[in-house]
């Protein structure tokens, strides 16, 4: 390695492709001379002072410190309270004398709440931010050109434009796909094969003026930036709004709905009564079978080495078999579902599922509380179980598991704990959420991926289109610097393209203390499973040029970034088991919320880490670290995220991106700075902006006699919500 990453030489300056005049905006938008603060963030972590501080919190001072963390956490919980109650209304904050937070002082977002009567195509939109920057300058009507959408006939009441069917699979007919791949047999929802599986309707425009993410990129992720979905034709298709007599849920009889008709002029009204998922999936994938089945290797024999030309002739050409996926939603026993989650469970399977011809396959993990249930010697009881506590259309989907089966399966000890913050056994869910699913793989290991998917969960887009893009978008990443692009959020406005963001977080590195992760790491330990040799750097990261990983499906794909929690104040980041106490901390990594994508391989090596070797730490930091250790590839997917306040472009960057001190992260006690998005743990906006596309009131604004009166319903791009708590709409 060269001596520019050795951490005991002085920092160098390594001249790059990066380029920050490739940024858009200039210093005239800027609080500082520069977009970017180069290399100034990377001194705050070049002592190793404070990082043993943080990391030793078995010593009685240490103690002290979790303490003060764990009120400071306690005071994070009520802030989400606090924002929810005092949230938005500023006629309310009239003689509310709490402390804002810095973030609360930036104006207000409105855009996203725009309605289908503003829509307009993709092409004369104007985002909410360019419209507030571009209007304030001198002469506003030579910076930004404002398109509004043409006046459409009933008093403005109906959409520009109308529904159009969403279609982001490939042509499964065409003589490319069928040249390459095995024919994909059509699914269907019944037994008699005589109801064909619903489409879903996008609007082909978007509300003028609508909000823009700030982190995240849809044309990276290859995912249509020029629709949008409303609740019609999103969730119309599986029974939102028809009647319980035809077998929907009637569930929009209160809303504005001008114009939301006329996908049943394409679409027939489905009777989801008498549907039974689990078996239309089990169908689908017997039709399909052969596109999932693994390639047999056929030994040469002599006569074919004799006679290649004649044996070229008979050979028919070798098809590319898909990989398969595990849908896995963790649930569990007591869990209430509502109407509208079913609707979106129904969207899952029949997106990903079964108009895939069977290559996901959509499953609850269904945690049992009560270890006394004897699930294990009983299958009448298994079956109660299953049918107690799901909705009868979903019960064919369903494996059971419980703390007790996992102590049995992963028994005690695991020793050498560095400190419980959560005060919880081992084997609790708070502390190993992920034994079931290792547990899962490996009675399922017929799937390549598993996909952790929580049940607060929501997303406004196309499951196939969202998922699968993003797992293509991993594939095509490259090894080297991917730990380090991974750890940050990509702000496009600010960043510009990927490249460029690729290239800045290069020259960050390189102006910082920080070697590159490059492979397996090395550090001090007693013991260590082997990693797999193809982990191994086929060369020095110098020589690389953004070639090794290429086409290598990623291990782990999070939605968040994937941080070292030993430079925060996270509070679960010494929840570590099973290593040598006298040795130092082995390194570490964590993405916030345990949702991602798992491959077989990742989740076999956490499993024999678990077993084998008794190492474990807390669910939000083990797959990650297991794949930091064995040198797998780990990606962070930068999906849109909507923030509720114009935050200025460099503010956003040095509070998400360079924390100026450990205390400041995002990830521990700055975490109130995740309350106003659409996608964090404790994310408040994120349920508010459901509950609005979804027709409801939220904090004495929305709903129906605002939608009527207004512009309309509400018509979201692709966004992945975190969390929704609830879905009872207040009108």
């Amino acid at each position: 390695m060269s001596s520019r990453f050795n951490l005991k030489t002085p920092k160098m300056f390594i001249k790059t492709r990066f380029n920050y005049e490739k940024l858009p905006g200039g210093a005239s938008d800027s609080q500082s001379s520069s977009p970017i603060r180069m290399g100034s963030w990377s001194k705050n972590y070049r002592s190793p002072a404070w990082a043993n501080r943080l990391q030793r919190p078995r010593l009685s001072f240490a103690r002290l410190v979790m303490l003060a963390i764990a009120a400071l956490m306690l005071v994070s919980m009520l802030a989400t309270g606090i924002y929810k109650k005092r949230r938005w209304n500023d006629n309310e904050r009239k003689g509310d004398d709490r402390k804002l937070y810095h973030w609360e002082r930036y104006p207000r977002l409105k855009g996203l709440f725009g309605g289908v009567r503003t829509l307009v195509k993709y092409e004369d939109w104007v985002s909410e931010q360019d419209l507030v920057k571009y209007s304030q300058g001198p002469s506003p009507e030579d910076n930004i050109k404002q398109k509004w959408p043409p006046k459409s006939d009933k008093d403005h009441r109906e959409p520009p434009m109308d529904p159009v069917a969403f279609n982001p699979y490939p042509d499964w007919t065409s003589a490319s796909y069928l040249k390459n791949h095995d024919e994909v047999k059509t699914c269907y929802l019944d037994d008699e094969e005589k109801i064909d599986l619903p489409d879903i309707y996008a609007y082909p425009g978007i509300p003028q003026n609508q909000t823009a993410p700030f982190f995240g990129s849809y044309e990276e992720l290859g995912i249509n930036e020029k629709v949008c979905f409303d609740r019609f034709g999103r969730l119309g298709p599986y029974g939102y709004s028809y009647g319980r007599d035809q077998g929907g849920f009637d569930l929009a009889t209160k809303f504005e709905k001008a114009g939301a008709e006329k996908i049943w002029s394409y679409e027939p009204k489905i009777d989801y009564r008498h549907v039974n998922w689990g078996r239309a999936q089990k169908r689908c994938l017997a039709k399909n079978e052969i596109r999932f089945q693994k390639s047999e290797t056929k030994s040469e024999t002599k006569s074919e080495q004799e006679e290649p030309a004649k044996n070229a002739e008979r050979a028919e050409p070798v098809k590319q078999k898909i990989k398969r996926h595990a849908y896995v939603l963790r649930t569990w026993t007591g869990y209430k579902y509502s109407e509208t989650q079913i609707l979106t469970i129904r969207a899952m399977i029949n997106e990903l599922s079964l108009k895939s011809g069977g290559e996901y396959d959509v499953h609850f993990l269904l945690h049992v509380k009560d270890d006394s249930i004897p699930i294990w010697s009983s299958e009448e009881v298994y079956q109660k179980t299953i049918q107690d506590n799901l909705p009868e259309e979903f019960w064919g989907m369903a494996t059971l598991w419980s703390e007790q089966q996992m102590r049995m399966y992963y028994p005690e000890p695991f020793p050498n704990n560095v400190y419980n913050h959560a005060k919880a056994p081992v084997h609790s869910v708070y502390r190993s959420a992920h034994f079931a699913m290792q547990w899962f793989s490996q009675v399922h290991p017929e799937y390549d991926f598993y996909w952790n998917w929580e049940m607060d969960l929501r997303l406004s887009g196309h499951y196939y289109e969202f998922n699968t893009r993003i797992g293509d978008w991993a594939r095509n990443q490259p090894r080297k610097g991917m730990w380090e692009r991974s750890s940050r959020y990509y702000i496009p406005a600010l960043h510009g393209s990927w490249k460029n963001f690729t290239e800045m977080v290069e020259e960050e590195m390189y102006n910082s203390d920080e070697k590159p992760v490059w492979g397996p790491p090395k550090f001090e330990n007693t013991g260590m499973l082997p990693s797999p040799p193809e982990t191994t750097p086929p060369s020095t990261y110098l020589a690389d040029d953004y070639e090794w990983g290429v086409g290598e499906d990623a291990d782990i794909v999070t939605f968040n970034p994937i941080f070292d929690p030993a430079k925060t104040n996270w509070v679960f980041r010494d929840d570590v088991s099973g290593y040598d106490l006298e040795l130092p901390e082995p390194p570490r990594r964590c993405a916030i919320i345990t949702v991602s994508r798992l491959s077989k391989r990742l989740l076999d090596l956490m499993h024999r880490e678990t077993y084998l070797m008794k190492h474990h730490m807390f669910p939000e930091m083990w797959p990650s670290t297991v794949a930091f250790h064995h040198g797998l590839k780990a990606v962070y997917a930068p999906h849109a995220v909507y923030f509720d306040h114009n935050w200025p472009l460099e503010s956003i960057d040095g509070v998400f991106n360079h924390p100026p001190k450990p205390t400041d992260s995002v990830f521990g006690w700055g975490e109130h700075n995740q309350l106003g998005n659409s996608f964090y743990f404790n994310a408040g906006f994120s349920s508010e902006l459901w509950r609005r596309w979804l027709g409801g009131r939220e904090y004495n604004q929305g709903g129906p006699t605002e939608e009527e009166n207004g512009s309309g319903r509400m018509c979201l791009r692709p966004t992945l919500f975190h969390p929704v708590k609830h879905e009872n709409l207040a009108t």
